[in-house]
């Protein structure tokens, strides 16, 4: 059984066990002087680029079928038999390997995600948040905490989304890790929810419609359409196609900071909203809630996945993605206070927040 057919721990459990690790890394920073311990934490930066390289090496798969020592992979990988030990043996410091007795390594469970052919992998996030241009932004955080503004933008002269057309290696390594995020949060946030009496699903920004595709073949009944930028919905025909919902779906495309398609009952975005400020959050939400429609006596459904912040800071990965927002664009990750002000401004009325065991939230509203 792949680890997405398992059937996903209680949220309330893996929450337990979030606040127990986060204790005991406090537990930890405060039993060592406070020189060392912020040592540990300014050398973060160091163990990305350690992931990075074994990353792009294709470490984690060669490993994955036999242990292996350093001077074993050199040949193969096209390194130094030093160096590479090197890198290794920080791997192995960071929990990804574990070296064994004989002197060969093996993956731990953090390493398995490592691999490319896991479900699962988290290979192609490590290789974008890696990438030499993402180290240039983070590199410039200064001046965007002293002026708001991306630092990305000051780098490159122009939005990020625009940069990507402009670099197809940067645009390649972006797009493979949305991919990879969505496997990490699809299946487990929408299951989280109850779809049922849905008649026309309307994803907005959907990409190829992984998101949609899931809900479909969840409510055989609805039918969807899929809107998205004209250049972006262009491929969404083989997933549709393979997920066995095309028949049931219309593709649409567009910006839905002019109009979003109209008579949809359910709207979903998916990491959307945080993409972007205020004020163009509020277009967005106002095209949908212009565009809405309701179903019988109920009225329409709008479901937002974004992750949700605590109103007080935890060791939650949400609030480092705050600053990748800062970083990368114009917008930011909210908390519920601050969705439900946001969503009542664009005429919904938040309903809930169901938290999952993934980082993302399910956020239901209603049309008011």
């Amino acid at each position: 059984m792949s680890p997405q057919q398992k059937k996903a721990p209680p949220v309330r459990l893996i929450r337990a066990i979030d606040r127990v690790r986060a204790g005991l890394a406090s537990l930890h920073r405060s039993s060592v002087p406070g020189n060392v311990a912020l040592l540990e934490l300014a050398t973060g930066a160091w163990t990305t680029q350690v992931l990075y390289v074994a990353a792009k090496l294709g470490i984690a798969d060669r490993i994955a079928k036999a242990p292996a020592c350093a001077a074993d992979l050199a040949t193969q990988l096209g390194a130094d038999p030093d160096a590479l030990h090197r890198l290794m043996r920080a791997m192995a410091s960071r929990g990804v390997l574990r070296e064994r007795r004989d002197g060969t390594f093996v993956l731990t469970a953090a390493g398995e995600a490592l691999r490319s052919d896991v479900p699962g992998s988290m290979r192609d996030m490590v290789l974008f948040i890696g990438h030499p241009a993402r180290w240039a932004d983070w590199g410039e955080l200064l001046y965007s905490v002293q002026t708001g503004l991306p630092a990305s933008d000051k780098l490159r002269g122009m939005p990020f989304f625009e940069y990507l057309e402009t670099d197809a290696d940067l645009a390649e390594a972006f797009n493979n890790a949305m991919t990879a995020a969505s496997g990490l949060s699809n299946e487990v946030a929408l299951n989280s929810y109850d779809f049922t009496g849905a008649r026309l699903v309307v994803d907005v920004g959907g990409g190829h419609g992984a998101v949609l595709a899931t809900i479909l073949r969840s409510e055989p009944a609805a039918r969807g359409v899929l809107f998205d930028l004209p250049t972006v919905v262009a491929g969404a025909g083989p997933l549709l196609s393979a997920a066995g919902v095309a028949q049931r779906c219309t593709v649409e495309g567009g910006s839905f900071l002019e109009s979003v398609p109209d008579g949809g009952d359910v709207y979903v975005m998916k990491n959307i909203i945080h993409d972007w400020n205020d004020d163009d959050a509020l277009t967005i939400l106002r095209n949908i809630r212009t565009a809405i429609a309701d179903a019988g006596d109920r009225p329409g459904r709008l479901i937002l996945l974004e992750m949700v912040l605590p109103e007080r800071a935890t060791s939650f990965i949400g609030h480092m993605l705050d600053l990748e927002m800062l970083l990368m664009l114009r917008g930011k990750e909210r908390t519920r206070a601050q969705y439900a002000d946001l969503l009542a401004r664009a005429g919904f009325r938040l309903n809930r927040v169901i938290p999952t065991v993934s980082p993302v939230s399910v956020i239901e509203a209603f049309a008011d």
